[in-house]
């Protein structure tokens, strides 16, 4: 992704960026969309960069267009990624703080985290949710908040007659995805999409509270998670 994200910056087009998974035939993520304006973004987006306040952590910023916002409303933002020529493209387009860092090696308090475009797959299995809450513990102010987007894709195990029939997997939103961007081939990874009961109840677990505060067309959905004892 990295590389197509560059591409485009720099020609203003690019190769075609594909994605395969096991479970669904092959797709295309349009790379332009990643350099998109705030009018171009859909809702659920929009009313999250709204609910930003205070030091923000954009996670897996791509090319920056939300941390770009930020920076015009006068919001302190820092946006990571742990693609390189991501970061290179972030810093050319103007992001003043962007950095090559993973997640879960990051220090520093923020008022705000911010894990939009399914943002919370990174964690990748239901599994490593409470690695994910235990890191959110260190990072997170007392009053802060996680503003993240998921979808429940359970309807797309809907059968002929209208019936959901899910995998016998350990849990059906649990994805592994490879990419391709011309001759080069990605490592397969592991991606998450969380229906929201089930992110309720994996927060609650861990001492945090779940708000859905926007839900989309296409079953997918905006959460705000604060500490339970805001």
């Amino acid at each position: 992704m990295g590389n197509a994200i560059a591409d485009y910056w720099k020609n203003g087009t690019t190769g075609r960026l594909s994605v395969f998974s096991p479970m669904f035939e092959e797709d295309e993520i349009p790379v332009k969309t990643l350099f998109r304006e705030e009018d171009e973004m859909p809702e659920i987006e929009r009313k999250a960069l709204e609910m930003v306040k205070g030091r923000t952590l954009d996670v897996g910023a791509g090319a920056g267009c939300h941390s770009l916002i930020l920076q015009k409303r006068g919001i302190d933002v820092t946006a990571i990624d742990i693609s390189p020529l991501s970061v290179e493209t972030m810093k050319a387009r103007g992001v003043k703080k962007a950095f090559e860092q993973d997640f879960y090696s990051l220090d520093g308090r923020y008022d705000t985290v911010l894990m939009l475009m399914n943002g919370i797959g990174i964690v990748g299995t239901l599994s490593r949710m409470p690695m994910f809450f235990r890191h959110l513990d260190k990072i997170l102010a007392s009053d802060g908040q996680l503003l993240c987007d998921s979808s429940d894709i359970s309807y797309v195990f809907e059968n002929e007659e209208g019936v959901i029939e899910l995998p016998d997997t350990d849990y059906y939103g649990e994805i592994n995805y490879q990419m391709r961007y011309r001759d080069i081939i990605g490592e397969p990874f592991s991606w998450l999409f969380i229906d929201a009961e089930t992110l309720r109840q994996v927060a609650e677990k861990h001492g945090y509270a779940v708000e859905i505060v926007a839900e989309g067309k296409h079953d997918d959905y905006l959460a705000r998670i604060f500490k339970n004892n805001q």
